[in-house]
């Protein structure tokens, strides 16, 4: 089977336990993909993600949060003790993913596809921080992104996932 060479389907990463994950699964649904970490000021973002999910409460809406350390060293967890962290703390329901890198040349694919114009051949914006979002419609195609300080209880993020969904 072959996929769309600007969509996020042609993806597999892992979660947080180890086990892989086709982002084909997601296709069909709108997603929010969020670089995440546990010691950063925007953490409390987690729960205002999980707040979204709930508000939206749309089988065809997803949050994936993708752990990272690139910025201040601020995710020191790792595995499983980041999902307990991001569960506990804040409740959090959505797929956490694998610590992995979101920039610069060990980036995961996934996230040089993200920020990559060239590859996805809609706009370039790499993560200057943690909890920059990228907003994915239905055929995995990036269609925009926000900063770390766009609140995900934002009118502008929940019009624009709103919008897709309908």
């Amino acid at each position: 089977m072959t996929h769309n060479a600007t969509s996020i389907h042609q993806f597999k990463v892992k979660l947080i336990n180890g086990s892989n994950k086709n982002l084909l699964d997601y296709k069909g649904k709108i997603l929010l993909i969020v670089n995440t970490a546990s010691g950063c000021g925007f953490t409390p973002q987690l729960k205002e993600l999980e707040q979204l999910k709930a508000e939206i409460n749309n089988e065809n809406f997803e949050i994936l949060a993708f752990p990272s350390n690139d910025f201040g060293r601020q995710e020191p967890l790792d595995g499983a003790a980041i999902g307990e962290f991001c569960q506990v703390n804040y409740g959090v329901t959505f797929p956490v993913f694998d610590k992995i890198m979101v920039r610069g040349e060990h980036a995961h694919p996934l996230y040089k596809f993200l920020s990559d114009k060239k590859l996805n051949g809609v706009l370039t914006s790499t993560p200057r921080w943690n909890f920059h979002k990228y907003l994915i419609n239905k055929d995995g195609q990036v269609v925009d992104y926000f900063f770390p300080f766009t609140k995900p209880l934002s009118s502008k993020i929940k019009k624009q996932v709103q919008r897709l969904l309908s």
